[in-house]
């Protein structure tokens, strides 16, 4: 088993079950604590980096700012008002903005992760988005995965770059700075962000060998109507065919497949 075969394997998780959060504010900062730290111990992220957010009633939870994962505590998770308002005395990550603009024009998302794992971000560093060099470039929502134009960390700006390229998606790089997710569930935003990780690192290693053939447009369907087929990776015996209720408009055969891993919101936590 190759070096790389051993990292994913150490890193990968069953695809969890898709469906709403459903935890109480207790039970979800608890949770964004866990998963904070877990993505650190599997170096998707480092130091005080990325930033996690749930949708809550009016509002989210969001990672404070400044705060190391392994001293966060619960209690440190910041609520905030869709309109920006924190309800304590906490300051917020300084990424607030996008989570907040992701979860109002995303109903179908519950769950906002980014993080600066080291091979999305080497990619993004170029500029780079991820082709359809492996099939499994679809656990983006798509054909490949968007690298967002670069803006300055904290701003408006790049709030709008990574609403345009997660449009009808649910991953996409940030150039110059990381990787975002999208999930309906915490531990889903886990293995989302490990498999979108993963496929960075091929790419990279193939980039060292030439540019890679990707796969085509009938490629891509052909993936598409075996997710659909094989209910893969539902969890529950019912297929996970709904795309993101804003995706695009059609155009063209492909974009009328499904996006693996976009669920209609089905509810949120209370």
């Amino acid at each position: 088993m190759s070096k790389l075969q051993e990292r994913h394997q150490e890193r990968r998780q069953e695809r969890p079950q898709e469906r709403p959060i459903g935890l109480s504010h207790s039970g979800l900062r608890q949770g964004i604590v866990r998963t904070c730290r877990e993505m650190n111990a599997k170096r998707l992220n480092q130091g005080t980096s990325g930033n996690l957010s749930c949708r809550i009633d009016g509002g989210m939870l969001i990672t404070p700012s400044g705060i190391a994962y392994d001293r966060m505590a619960a209690q440190d998770v910041v609520e905030m008002s869709i309109d920006g308002r924190c309800h304590r005395d906490r300051t917020p990550s300084s990424e607030w903005r996008f989570h907040r603009d992701i979860l109002a024009a995303r109903p179908d998302v519950n769950v906002v992760l980014h993080s600066h794992s080291i091979y999305a971000t080497s990619l993004a560093i170029h500029q780079r988005p991820i082709p359809a060099v492996h099939y499994m470039v679809a656990v983006g929502g798509g054909v490949d995965i968007r690298c967002a134009p670069y803006a300055c960390f904290g701003t408006q700006r790049l709030s709008d770059h990574v609403l345009a390229a997660l449009q009808g998606r649910m991953a996409c790089l940030l150039a110059h700075h990381g990787l975002i997710v999208l999930a309906t569930s915490l531990e889903q935003a886990m293995w989302r962000l490990i498999e979108v990780e993963t496929l960075a690192e091929m790419y990279v290693h193939a980039l060292a060998i030439g540019e890679p053939p990707r796969l085509t447009e009938a490629d891509m369907n052909e993936v598409f109507e075996q997710v659909k087929a094989l209910n893969y990776g539902s969890g529950n015996g019912s297929a996970t065919t709904a795309p993101p209720r804003n995706a695009e408009p059609p155009q063209g055969r492909i974009a009328e497949r499904v996006a693996p891993g976009s669920a209609d919101l089905a509810g949120i936590a209370k």
